[in-house]
């Protein structure tokens, strides 16, 4: 009896374990590339910029500034350029949290 118990609690452990790597494999195939990476953030003639590099040689990616209480600038940058962005008007304008990569 505990043989046949250990038995089927395994087989339950697999399938449990094959369905959560199926389920990570598909939400990864739904994200966009991961192409944008931030170089810096800096502060030039009293407006915020950020400087951007798309690693991706050949492919286009486009990018969403995340600003807090602030409408959200985006923007492309080409296979393999690296690109000053203005995303503040002022010094006064929240630093920016984070750039995040969306499809274009």
């Amino acid at each position: 009896m505990r043989k046949f118990l250990a038995i089927a609690l395994a087989a339950v452990a697999c399938s449990a374990s094959l369905t959560l790597t199926t389920a990570a494999e598909a939400a990864a195939a739904d994200q966009p590339p991961r192409c944008v990476k931030v170089r810096k953030y800096f502060d030039k003639g009293g407006q915020r910029y950020v400087r951007l590099a798309n690693l991706c040689a050949v492919r286009t990616a486009c990018f969403t500034v995340v600003i807090p209480h602030h409408k959200d600038p985006r923007g492309r940058l080409s296979g393999g350029e690296t690109k000053s962005v203005r995303y503040g008007r002022t010094a006064m304008t929240p630093r920016a949290l984070y750039v995040k990569n969306v499809s274009c």
